[in-house]
């Protein structure tokens, strides 16, 4: 198996898209959030990557990128936001634009 990643994205059919899309790359899907705070709550999870969109119900999800980041846990963002909200310690960070294609999700997946 694959790597196991958590998606933190609160609209519930991309969620579910991006999880076929992780799964059929033959990772395992471990934790599905819809908020930051159920996001941080799942880091303790042994994740090994995360997808996570910028703008959650409970706001931006920035304090879960920085909490990955010092874990060394790799991520990615995809959203409809605009790379230029990220913070600047968050700037270098992938950044996948919705409308994504399925491709561009996969290609931001560990090998």
């Amino acid at each position: 198996m694959g790597v196991r990643v958590m998606i933190v994205e609160d609209d519930p059919l991309i969620a579910l898209d991006l999880q076929a899309i992780v799964e059929e790359a033959g990772h395992e899907v471990v934790s599905v959030c819809a908020s930051r705070r159920d996001g941080l709550a799942a880091i303790g999870t042994d994740i090994e990557f995360a997808l996570l969109d910028v703008d959650l119900r409970d706001g931006k999800s920035f304090p879960v990128a920085q909490a990955l980041r010092a874990r060394a846990i790799p991520f990615a963002f995809v959203s409809g936001s605009h790379r230029l909200e990220l913070p600047p310690e968050l700037v270098g960070t992938p950044f996948i634009a919705k409308p994504y294609a399925e491709a561009a999700i996969r290609g931001a997946l560990p090998a």
